[in-house]
């Protein structure tokens, strides 16, 4: 049995859903300037334990406050950003030493779309050095610490955005994901992170716009609130090439309408793609037990996906040699002993390596294509392992199977990466430690709207939102 939920003694704006905020940010009868000052004191409470955002902007969040227009999208909602995103004026150091002190001149062009659409930019959150890594920590700021038990990690790459939003720093938290950078910090801190289909809200490597297997995506408490961010990050950029229109009927308003029977496949392992623990395969059954009946069947079911870990290695590691192998030696010394592998695992991919992953990433999302025509969504973990401690950087072993780097735990993430589907972490409640749970549930192709509806109503069933807590402070 899970130990009571924590209590949340923040300033009572903080605990309102995005979604309610800003309907009383529309009416007036809250102004952005009186969010800004919530959010910082939530901040100055939460951050000494948690660590979550890093780089506070307070000036110039104040100042952005002060002309917000209150008939836009987000209407003056305070939001964070991740710190492998630039921020015009503010400290952008993407973890990694060599760029502690880098002020961009620019932001990306996603901040300057949510700042035009409204949200007010309250700082950075913390990310794991070059987002490389399922646990936040880096030699800049240090490491982010779970909410729900401050002795265990909050995931990662998106680490300091979920923390910060289980906490109630903010209402919204811009995110990131290659290998499950959004959704395993979102099952752990018990918060939802949806990885959109490439194209829907920006995103990737700079140097890397036509790859699409990194995007940018929204964190929120609760399915709507990351529909409703989704909106606010959607549509068509020049900057970003294979962005396409926000859709007629907006996400947040498909959201909201009735699910209708739901086809839910649910494959406790993909079909032994990797190891889950008996803790973590029980839970999860448990959650599919819940959900199983009254329009939603749950069927066990699992796509074959053969060749999936080798093709993902394949393609990030080229992607990760071709971005960073120009990075100056006077950065890249400092580069953390993985991330240095990861490059140098790129540098020595073959031509017919790189060519069979093509082939091979092809014939998997046919596979999935097919397989999503008989079920709305597939069910399945976000990782076979819950919560670590703040200190391991990744598991040495999972159900008794080795783990040969800090890839091998994140393999759930893959298949959603490589086929270019909306993948969402939803929480399904807490372990025995009182940690969340995050059930990853894998939509059609471009079907983020079904999905996010879909996601919603088994939100409902579940009993609903889990956030925002005060961080459980525990000591080793």
């Amino acid at each position: 049995m899970a130990p009571a939920k924590p209590a949340f003694t923040g300033p009572d704006l903080c605990a309102l859903s995005a979604r309610e905020v800003i309907a009383l940010l529309q009416k007036r009868a809250v102004s952005a300037p009186e969010l800004v000052e919530a959010s910082l004191a939530r901040q100055a409470r939460t951050s000494p334990v948690i660590n979550a955002m890093v780089t506070p902007c307070a000036d110039r969040a104040r100042s952005a406050a002060r002309n917000v227009r209150t008939d836009s999208a987000l209407a003056g909602l305070p939001i964070g950003i991740k710190d492998l995103t630039p921020v015009q004026g503010v400290r952008s150091t993407y973890g990694t030493p060599a760029l502690s002190d880098f002020i961009p001149e620019a932001s990306d062009p996603l901040v300057t779309r949510l700042e035009r659409r409204g949200g007010i930019v309250m700082g950075k959150t913390n990310t794991p050095e070059m987002g490389a890594g399922g646990n936040t920590f880096n030699a800049v700021f240090g490491p982010t610490r779970n909410p729900w038990d401050t002795r265990m990690n909050a995931g990662g790459s998106s680490g300091g955005a979920a923390a910060g939003l289980a906490a109630g720093e903010v209402w919204l938290s811009q995110g990131s994901d290659l290998g499950g950078s959004l959704r395993t910090p979102a099952s752990f801190c018990g918060i939802v992170g949806l990885r959109p289909s490439p194209g829907v809200a920006g995103g990737g490597h700079p140097l890397m716009g036509f790859d699409t297997t990194p995007v940018e995506g929204p964190m929120a408490r609760n399915v709507a609130d990351c529909a409703l961010f989704l909106d606010a990050m959607a549509g068509f950029h020049s900057a970003w090439p294979g962005s396409f229109p926000a859709p007629e009927t907006s996400y947040l308003a498909t959201c909201l309408q009735d699910a209708g029977p739901v086809r839910v496949a649910f494959a406790p392992d993909l079909g032994g793609l990797g190891p889950v623990t008996p803790e973590m395969q029980a839970h999860l059954r448990g959650a599919m037990d819940r959900l199983n009946g009254n329009g939603i069947d749950v069927e066990d079911a699992a796509p074959r996906l053969d060749g999936v870990d080798q093709c993902f290695r394949h393609l990030r590691a080229f992607a990760m040699w071709t971005a960073y192998r120009h990075a100056p030696k006077a950065m890249t010394d400092h580069y953390k002993p993985t991330l240095r592998q990861n490059i140098e695992d790129g540098r020595a991919i073959t031509l017919d390596q790189l060519g069979d992953a093509q082939v091979t990433r092809a014939r998997l999302y046919d596979t999935m294509r097919q397989f999503l025509e008989t079920f709305d969504v597939i069910a399945c973990p976000v990782t076979g392992i819950g919560a670590l401690p703040v200190e391991v950087e990744y598991p040495t072993e999972i159900a008794g199977v080795a783990s040969h780097d800090y890839l091998d735990w994140l393999r759930f993430a893959f298949p959603a990466t490589l086929c270019g589907l909306p993948a969402l972490s939803l929480p399904v409640g807490r372990d025995p430690r009182g940690i969340p749970v995050g059930l990853q549930l894998i939509g059609q192709p471009r079907g983020e709207a079904r999905l996010l509806q879909i996601a919603r109503t088994l939100e409902e069933r579940l009993g609903g939102p889990m956030t925002p807590i005060d961080p459980v402070i525990r000591h080793t």
